[in-house]
């Protein structure tokens, strides 16, 4: 949910700042002094498209900064901030580091839902439709997740079976290039590392008589006679004589010791290695032979080994599909066909339960249009069956929302026939219904009390107020039954003069009775305020 949210040269707005309660939070204010100006800051921040004419005339950028706290995640606040500037160029951040429109979109966009007429309306996109009556009747985790693990093991069966045929009809030309390249492989048969191996043994084969003279002459040297043993044992003896004298002249008898331990170590290792040394001229030659197989197995199919083990898998592979086709295929078509027998079932059981679920979704939905006096205008919620070539992981049901205006109306399409007080008041009923289980944090309503007024102003702001028990709800709204009723408050207001600014300002005590009474009448008489006192009741 929304922390805070600073707004800085936005359309009228030279600098606002707007703290809303975790429940219900409306703003007021005459028409015209820029109240929807806050509602393009928050789509900035949730990831909208922006260009200059967000900028307020005369600055350089519009900027948005906000900090938000996912509620119902264990995720860390959010920091975000959106920059516009006069040219049209847009720059945004998310927790001090640079991030994309879309970076906002998929981050912020979910956690704050703008239901206005035309805006970020979940409920005029069919798409999500079908996840809104799933999320109300708990078919996300059941029958949801049966049928998108069918579909997806279906989908994978379908492309094993595809790859197999492809492969299969493999051409003469490539069938034979690849029993060729067997032919010539298994020939040499080379094994893992092998190349490596042969490659340090005959380096060290083909100079034999210089590794043994070299490390025989090294061991001589070291430890023979008059060698570098001999000689450091001379200069401890010397050094061990004149410590008696001065003992300043032990330490270095003693690095000397260890200096000959070194060095006899290092001798026996090189007596070692020229003992071992073993010339052979038929295992020279036959490790040259090998060497050259290995080597023109990496001309032709190379330029590695690691290649060359590459090509050899891929024709054997290419040759035993070929000639075990039959089989494959087979298992494979037969893999194919019991995933769709599942997937058929799973898809069964899902539209089932959706069909269970949409008149009594339609029935809650519609209580609450009810309570909000909207006549016999109802929702319609549809469940058709699709044709499996227009299944996905959404379903394999067409889930449709439809509006009927009143009761001797057909039902159309929520876009087509519901206004936008209508459509803002149908997105309250079906949050009202969803409650907890909705995935959005954030409600912001603007227009939802269009047209509305007496019975049925009570009857929305009780609505909203229930709204603001499972959800952060911010209204637009120019009705003082819904005022009275809010958390927090904020006024907006309009300066005149040639470059009018708008003001956002939180009121209470009796500035909030002065506002309440001028949304009752136009102005604040003793008989409006005595109203607005009335109304408010204990929350002044």
């Amino acid at each position: 949910m929304i922390d805070e949210i600073q707004v800085r040269d936005v359309a009228l707005i030279k600098e606002a700042s707007l703290s809303p309660s975790r429940g219900l939070t409306v703003l007021t204010g005459e028409t015209g002094a820029g109240k929807t100006a806050l509602v393009s800051a928050v789509k900035l921040l949730v990831g909208e498209r922006a260009d200059s004419s967000s900028v307020r005339e005369g600055a350089q950028a519009a900027e948005v900064r906000g900090r938000l706290f996912p509620a119902r995640s264990s995720s860390e606040d959010l920091v975000v901030a959106r920059k516009v500037s006069a040219d049209g160029r847009s720059r945004a951040t998310l927790n001090g580091a640079m991030a994309s429109v879309s970076e906002l979109s998929r981050t912020i966009g979910p956690l704050v839902e703008l239901c206005g007429q035309h805006e970020y309306q979940a409920l005029l996109k069919p798409a999500e439709h079908g996840r809104i009556l799933d999320a109300w009747a708990d078919i996300t985790n059941q029958e949801a997740a049966a049928f998108r693990d069918a579909f997806a093991t279906a989908r994978e069966a379908a492309s094993n079976l595809a790859e197999l045929r492809s492969q299969a009809s493999a051409s003469n030309a490539q069938l034979e290039e690849a029993r060729f390249t067997l032919q010539q492989i298994e020939a040499v048969n080379p094994q893992g590392g092998e190349y490596e191996e042969v490659r340090d043994w005959l380096a060290r084969s083909e100079h034999a008589e210089v590794l043994a003279r070299n490390s025989h002459g090294a061991a001589e040297a070291l430890s023979g006679d008059g060698g570098a043993l001999d000689a450091l044992n001379a200069a401890i003896a010397l050094i061990d004589d004149a410590a008696r004298a001065d003992e300043e002249l032990a330490p270095f008898a003693s690095s000397l010791r260890e200096t000959c331990f070194v060095i006899e170590d290092v001798a026996r290792d090189m007596a070692s290695y020229c003992d071992a040394i073993d010339f052979d001229g038929e295992s020279l030659a036959a490790a040259q032979e090998r060497m050259g197989a290995l080597m023109g197995l990496q001309r032709s199919f190379g330029p590695t080994m690691e290649a060359v083990f590459e090509r050899w898998d891929a024709a054997a592979a290419l040759v035993s599909l070929v000639d075990d086709a039959d089989d494959r295929i087979a298992q494979a078509e037969k893999a194919l066909a019991d995933a769709e027998d599942a997937l058929d079932k799973a898809a069964r059981a899902y539209n089932k339960a959706r069909e269970k679920a949409a008149p009594l979704f339609e029935s809650e939905v519609n209580t609450v249009l009810g309570r909000l006096e909207m006549g016999t205008a109802s929702l319609v919620c549809t469940v058709t069956p699709l044709p499996r070539e227009s299944w996905s992981t959404s379903g394999a049901a067409s889930v449709a929302f439809a509006f009927k205006p009143g009761s001797s109306m057909q039902p159309r399409p929520l876009t087509r026939i519901a206004s936008g007080g209508e459509i803002s008041r149908v997105m309250l009923a079906v949050k009202v219904a969803l409650g907890a289980k909705d995935g959005t944090e954030t409600l912001i309503f603007d227009e939802v009390d269009a047209g509305v007024g007496g019975s049925a102003a009570n009857a929305l702001a009780s609505v909203l107020a229930e709204l603001a028990e499972s959800h952060q709800v911010i209204v637009i709204t120019h009705l003082a039954q819904v005022a009275v009723l809010a958390d927090t408050h904020y006024t907006v207001t309009k300066t005149s003069g040639d470059t009018p600014e708008t003001l956002l300002r939180e009121v209470e005590g009796r500035d909030r009775v002065a506002e309440v009474a001028r949304l009752l009448s136009g102005t604040a008489t003793e008989t409006s305020l005595a109203h607005a006192r009335e109304l408010l009741g204990s929350r002044v």
